[in-house]
């Protein structure tokens, strides 16, 4: 979700103002993404490289994070909304981490969506922490498989990303969910987070289904099946 800062240097105003819109984007394509059925959402909210930007700002970003929980969790209750959240829990401040558990036992009995929060996340780092766990389980080397090595992840039970979405001109992966995009479809576009809106979300959408997507497999397999 890139371009919040941008977003309000270029109207003049200080970069939490972005983050703040950018909140509100959050609302609106996870509202959508519900309309449509869309069964998993993930957003990349807080990189585990994030830290190293300005206090001041990481302050306002767990603040808001606060504040999302509280006006968004009974919604998503009553929305069938499951959140789950994607990274190392343990490292964020007290009050985000449990606000976030208190959130996700409440809508862990929802099933129509799971919303994944990308949080103090790393995809290095969870390929790291995968194969730590596989060890610590005890499984032998015969025992390693790219299925069974999923199942140690923060995803584990949830589907690849079909499509990935990146904001604001940016062209990279940025240390995101690395073992789950490879065959992901990516999608880039110079539309800043905060503008992203529901119109820029079903032309996404769009480019996505009018992609070829063969998993290695030439056409004519494809045709076959």
């Amino acid at each position: 979700m890139d371009g919040n800062g941008r977003w309000a240097q270029a109207r003049g105003l200080a970069r939490v103002e972005g983050h703040k819109a950018g909140a509100e984007a959050v609302r609106t394509v996870v509202t959508e993404c519900r309309k449509l059925g869309i069964p998993h959402l993930t957003l990349y909210a807080f990189s585990s490289e994030n830290w190293n930007r300005p206090k001041a700002e990481v302050s306002a970003l767990f603040s808001l994070l606060l504040e999302f929980l509280g006006k968004e969790i009974p919604r998503m209750e009553r929305e069938d909304i499951r959140l789950v959240v994607l990274g190392d829990v343990d490292g964020l401040p007290l009050p985000q981490r449990t606000a976030l558990r208190h959130g996700m036992s409440r809508t862990a009995h929802c099933r129509s969506m799971t919303l994944n929060l990308a949080l103090n996340y790393g995809g290095r780092a969870e390929i790291v922490r995968a194969a730590r766990r596989m060890a610590e389980a005890g499984l032998a080397p015969g025992d390693y498989s790219e299925e069974r090595f999923a199942d140690y992840l923060y995803t584990a039970g949830q589907p690849d990303p079909d499509l990935l979405v990146r904001t604001s001109g940016e062209q990279r992966l940025s240390n995101y969910l690395l073992f789950q995009c490879a065959y992901s479809e990516f999608y880039f576009t110079p539309v800043a987070w905060p503008d992203f809106g529901v119109e820029a979300l079903h032309e996404a959408l769009r480019a996505f289904t009018g992609r070829s997507r063969r998993f290695g497999k030439t056409q004519e397999q494809i045709d076959a099946c």
